[in-house]
């Protein structure tokens, strides 16, 4: 059958899912094709969460900036966290795997440096987090660079992100659970990146053939399925003293 829907819409569509998938989908319009229906919901899923992991931690860089407080925000949650991004890009990139299946890894780093720094300068440690920034660029380099992080060794230290994931969420659920509140962090970030990590499972099942990042996956979930739970749980908790104020320390 030929194709009847215009190539401006027919081309990216099938740089997507590809030309047998939309041949089958599109042209014959046999949408219950199991193999093709499974395999273009997990590229719409994946180029979805690859598009909200632009967005994603916006939220709650702007509720630092606004609030001008860091309070109830873990540091170590979030250098563990650009971690564990730095090697799952390289590795995933390395492998040859698909963007749309780890895509979010490079934006969500992005702004976790971000709120990385802030969370420094509202501390009075502005210098180390310069330190810090350069320290991750020159990491992500190396990274990436297989003559001097091997394709065995990057293995080890993707399946090390497994821990590491988890290690990452510790920090920020032990300090929710001691506090009783939830402080500057945000719903929209926790939710978001509850569904987007449920998400990722799905197009990790479909799409990639790895244990390893099934692993990283199904911890992932689980992780922010307990932030996203203490969210919920401490909606309306009182907020204590606030010593991760800005204006509060200037007065000081």
């Amino acid at each position: 059958m030929a194709p009847w829907l215009p190539d401006i819409l027919r081309n990216p569509l099938a740089a997507l899912i590809g030309e047998p998938c939309t041949k089958t989908l599109v042209d014959e319009l046999n949408i219950f094709d199991p193999l093709c229906l499974r395999h273009a919901v997990s590229k719409g899923l994946g180029l979805g969460i690859v598009l909200g992991g632009c967005i994603v931690k916006l939220p709650q860089l702007f509720k630092i900036l606004n609030a001008k407080s860091v309070a109830g925000i873990s540091l170590s949650s979030y250098v563990l966290e650009v971690l564990a991004n730095a090697i799952t890009l390289a590795y995933n990139f390395r492998q040859g795997y698909s963007f749309t299946t780890y895509g979010e890894a490079l934006f969500i780093g992005v702004q976790n440096i971000v709120i990385t720094l802030l969370i420094l300068a509202f501390t009075g440690r502005t210098i180390i987090g310069l330190v810090t920034s350069m320290s991750l660029l020159v990491l992500t380099y190396v990274l990436f660079d297989a003559s001097f992080v091997g394709p065995s060794l990057l293995s080890v230290l993707y399946g090390l992100t497994i821990p590491l994931v988890i290690s990452s969420r510790i920090p920020q659920i032990y300090a929710i659970h001691k506090n009783k509140y939830t402080g500057q962090l945000s719903a929209f970030a926790v939710f978001n990146y509850f569904f987007g990590t449920a998400a990722r499972l799905f197009t990790t099942m479909v799409e990639v053939d790895d244990s390893l990042v099934l692993i990283g996956a199904v911890l992932a979930v689980v992780a922010n399925g307990v932030l996203a739970a203490q969210m919920l749980y401490f909606w309306n908790a009182q907020a204590p003293q606030d010593k991760y104020r800005l204006d509060t320390k200037k007065t000081k």
